[in-house]
Formats: C-alpha cells, structure tokens, sequence
C-alpha cells in the first residue's frame, strides 16, 4: 500500500549498462562574456579572449557544478608577460573543456579557499604559461583527459606547501614544457600519454608518480625522485607499468643523477637507447618483466640514505639486461634484493654484479665483456 501512494523507486533495467556520457547540458550564451567576468552557471564561449595581463584574471568560475565549453576557442594573454597574469581562475567549477588557455603566468588556477573536490579539465590546449595548472587548494582532484600541454614552464604542479590533492592524467600529450609535473603533497596517476620533447618529465617531492601505458621519450630527463635527506619530505614511490622510455638524454639530470624514492616499481616496460643508466637509491624495490636495451648503462640498485632510508630489499625478477654499454645489473653493497631468472646478455660490463644479493635462481648471463655474475649463480642459457 505504501508502495502505490509513495511511488515506486527508479530502478535500472536488469541487464543493462550504466552510461558514461555526460548529461546533456544547458549553457548560458557566451556573446557577452568579457574578459574580468566571474561566471557562475553553465557557459559556452562564442568568441576568442585577449586578455592584458594586468587584469587579476581573464574569467573566474564559482558556480556549484557549473561548466565552461570554450567552444574550440582560445583565452590568451596580451601585452608584455607578468608574473601575476592568470588565465581561467577556479574558485568553484565542475568542468573546463574544449579550447585553448595561453600564456599567463598560471594558466588554469584554483583559489586558496576552492571549494573544489574534483575538477576535470578536457580536449584543452594548455600552452606558453609559467604554470600550466595550478592548484592552489586543500584537497582537490584534478581529471586531465584529452589534453596538451606545451611550452609551459610547469605543467602540473601544486602551491609549494599550501595545497593538496591529486592529479590523473589520461590520454594527454606533453611536449616542449621544461618540467611536466611536480609531485609535492600530491600524487600524480598517468595512463596513455605521451611526453616527448620535455626538459624533464617529473619532480617527485612529498608525493607519488604512477606512470602507466605511455611513452616518455627524447626528453632531456625523465625526472627526479627527490631524497631530502634530513628534511621532511620524500618521494613515497615511483612507479611504471607497461610503459616505453626511450631515447632519453638521461634517467635524471646531472645535479641530482640518483633516484631516490622509498619504493621504486617497474612493470612491463621498454627502457631502450637512453643516454645514461637507471641509478635508484630505494628501501623497497620491485622491478619485474623489463627489458633494458642499449643504454649507456643498464639499471643500479644501491641503499637509500637518510632517515627515511635503509637497506634496499624487494624483487628484481624475469628481466632482460642486452647490449648495454656498461653493465646490466648491479646491486652496490649491502643492498639485499632477490635476484631471479633474469638474463643479463652482451653488456659490455658485468651481466649481474650482485654481491651481496639474494640468489633465486633461474639467472642466464653470456658475452658480457668484463664477466657474466658476481654474488649469484648464472647459466650460460
């Protein structure tokens, strides 16, 4: 009885599927916005924006949920660049899609008191900025699908130790930034991009880097897994899945060569033609089904330092080490990884040198010009 006065509850037909597509959204017209407008429902730009940079933003949403559709157009900057200059500011949005934002000081920000817990961000060019996206708030998740970022000086990165949150990137290109992102209080998942062309790819600072099925080549570095030492902060994890990294000037730059995360995961990943090795200084490793191939050196695994520091455990299993220039694994004393049916094959160093290693067995090693394994038991095939 209650059931025929109250009205029955929706209910999804059995068999079906939930959709994924976006609700159908109602805009406001955008032939009046102008550049300085704090827009607060749903609004599709008609126009481009060409904005001095002496104005406090070009548009400011803070609407509960509301969306902007730049309508393919773009919002730049005119006028001599300023540090100041910001370009779509986010006190409150749900979305941003569709268009370009270039060359402010930041981008696409939100404020200190955003009161955003997530904000994705679409099919935009984000281009010739001092920060591409900035997050200035406590706790807020950005989405980034479909985009590029160029020419920034930062992509992605949080305000320095007054922010938090994270970023997840999905099927998104970088190239010509000179650091793609930074990890500082935030964590950062990336599946399906693309980083060519950068100076360095990531800076992992208090924070995670989770790269998954892309590719991250020609880039002067891959980035930096940070190690503070005696300071507070620390790269928690660095981690690839299924992932190319090639023709790389250099796993890191020069002043800082040494990854230093407390884990450090590799899945799965192509790590071809790169100018220098991979050098990790880690508390937990786990480095399984990879290939390195023709790089200047192969991978080093040594003990973290630091009070977050101690010695490197984990798995280093299944991998091929071939034709690298020095040599194809090296474990530096007393670091106690388990070492297992690897094949180390025509380096021109040792093919496993790892003294102090745990031998699991299954190793090959061959042709490798200054001796094929130190520390562990190695078949010829």
């Amino acid at each position: 009885m209650s059931t025929l006065l109250t009205g029955a509850s929706d209910v999804q037909a059995r068999g079906t599927v939930a959709s994924e597509m976006e609700p159908k959204v109602i805009f406001s017209t955008g032939h009046a916005v102008r550049c300085g407008d704090t827009l607060t429902q749903n609004t599709l730009l008609t126009h481009d924006l060409n904005c001095p940079g002496s104005d406090p933003f070009a548009l400011r949403l803070d609407g509960a949920d509301i969306l902007l559709d730049l309508g393919g157009h773009t919002i730049r900057r005119t006028g001599p660049a300023n540090d100041d200059s910001q370009g779509i500011v986010v006190a409150n949005a749900r979305m941003v899609r569709n268009g370009a934002v270039q060359g402010f000081a930041n981008g696409i920000t939100t404020t200190s008191g955003a009161n955003v817990l997530n904000l994705r961000l679409h099919a935009l060019a984000i281009l010739d900025n001092g920060i591409g996206v900035y997050n200035r708030s406590s706790g807020s998740n950005f989405l980034i699908t479909d985009s590029r970022l160029s020419g920034n000086d930062t992509g992605l990165r949080g305000e320095f130790d007054a922010s938090t949150g994270t970023f997840d990137v999905r099927s998104s290109i970088f190239t010509h930034n000179e650091l793609v992102m930074i990890a500082d209080y935030h964590d950062i998942d990336v599946l399906d991009s693309t980083f060519t062309s950068n100076g360095s790819v990531f800076f992992c600072w208090e924070g995670l880097i989770r790269i998954r099925s892309s590719t991250i080549a020609w880039n002067d570095a891959v980035g930096t897994a940070h190690n503070d030492g005696e300071g507070p902060r620390r790269c928690y994890e660095t981690r690839f899945e299924n992932t190319l990294i090639a023709n790389n000037a250099a796993f890191a730059p020069p002043n800082e060569p040494v990854w230093s995360p407390l884990e450090l995961s590799m899945l799965d990943t192509l790590v071809v033609s790169n100018g220098t090795g991979l050098q990790a200084a880690a508390v937990y490793v786990y480095i399984d089904g990879n290939t390195f191939h023709d790089n200047a050196s192969g991978l080093t695994l040594s003990d973290r330092a630091g009070p977050s520091g101690g010695t490197l455990t984990g798995i280093v299993r299944g991998n091929q080490f071939l034709s690298n220039d020095g040599d194809g694994l090296r474990v530096v004393p007393p670091s106690t990884p388990t070492v297992i049916n690897n094949v180390a094959l025509g380096n021109a160093g040792f093919g496993i040198y790892a003294p102090t290693a745990f031998d699991g067995g299954g190793n090959v090693a061959r042709n490798n010009a200054a001796g094929d394994c130190v520390g562990i038991v190695c078949s010829p095939f």
